[in-house]
């Protein structure tokens, strides 16, 4: 199925009006990326000059450093403003970093499948391996949470063109991976479980994730504080003819350094006094998205 048979264009100027809950104007959804690298790989993020073969240390030890340490400093901001995270989530994080996946439980945190690793893509995987990988990228968190993710985003977003139905079949109920729009949108499937719809595409963010603000734009700590301000303003606005989605993106070895987090947290302790904002999780937003359909 190709992309425009997936998600008919209906712009925003032309939907009936959506509505949060508590008479919220703009639902922030806060997305950390926890994720795991493979030693023997060269794929992933990086900050130093590549290693022409492995091991690549600094690069490894960097992205590491959002588990060992990124993290923690993260769930104490969002923690201390009663944010709840949805956490995209590598499995293979379950085995390698056990530790980050229970305090995220623990914070009552969702958790949404990312892959296996960030070590390989979904895009160019043969259908029958894909077939394998997703299935059983869901039943290691369900195991290890006690809860199978029904939202996913692909490892940087990618996809081939079986996934959406993949997912559908598997019980997958939202996606991140299209970055089109700032309502949910339906996406349609060859998967026919459900006469309602089939699977929703949550408003995710390349615009201001950490990644291409911090490490591919080479933009500042006060810089990026602007952007979410600035970005929050403009919806906040907008929201009060109709709901709107906020994501802000983050990876705990980006925006978990310290000189990163304190802007993190000024621009969520920002969002957070204003009045009428509702920070939810992708499931609590799929809910209210489909009480209106």
């Amino acid at each position: 199925m190709r992309y425009h048979e997936r998600a008919p264009f209906v712009p925003i100027a032309g939907r009936p009006k959506l509505t949060w809950p508590n008479k919220a104007r703009l639902a922030v959804w806060v997305v950390p990326n926890i994720e795991y690298w493979h030693e023997d790989s060269l794929h992933g993020a990086t900050i130093a000059t590549p290693a022409r073969e492995v091991p690549d240390v600094p690069n490894y030890s960097w992205r590491e450093y959002g588990a060992r340490v990124g993290i923690w400093r993260m769930m104490r901001i969002l923690r201390d403003l009663d944010i709840k995270g949805t956490v995209a989530l590598n499995s293979d994080v379950c085995a390698h970093y056990p530790q980050v996946v229970e305090a995220c439980a623990e914070l009552g945190w969702e958790f949404m499948g990312h892959g296996l690793t960030n070590s390989a893509s979904m895009n160019g995987l043969p259908e029958h391996e894909e077939r394998a990988v997703i299935p059983d990228v869901l039943e290691t968190i369900a195991r290890k949470t006690g809860t199978r993710p029904i939202g996913w985003l692909g490892q940087g977003l990618a996809e081939t063109e079986h996934t959406i139905d993949i997912l559908a079949e598997n019980g997958v109920q939202y996606v991140g991976d299209w970055v089109s729009d700032e309502q949910p949108h339906p996406l349609k499937t060859t998967h026919r479980s459900d006469a309602f719809f089939e699977i929703v595409a949550m408003p995710y963010t390349l615009e201001i994730n950490d990644i291409g603000v911090f490490m591919r734009r080479g933009f500042s700590g006060p810089d990026y504080d602007r952007m979410i301000r600035d970005q929050f303003d403009v919806l906040y606005e907008e929201a009060a003819e109709t709901g709107k989605v906020m994501c802000v993106a983050l990876h705990p070895y980006i925006t978990g350094v310290p000189f990163r987090a304190k802007y993190l947290e000024s621009a969520l302790t920002y969002m957070r006094e204003k009045k009428r904002v509702w920070f939810a999780t992708g499931s609590e937003i799929l809910a209210a998205y489909k009480a209106q359909r």
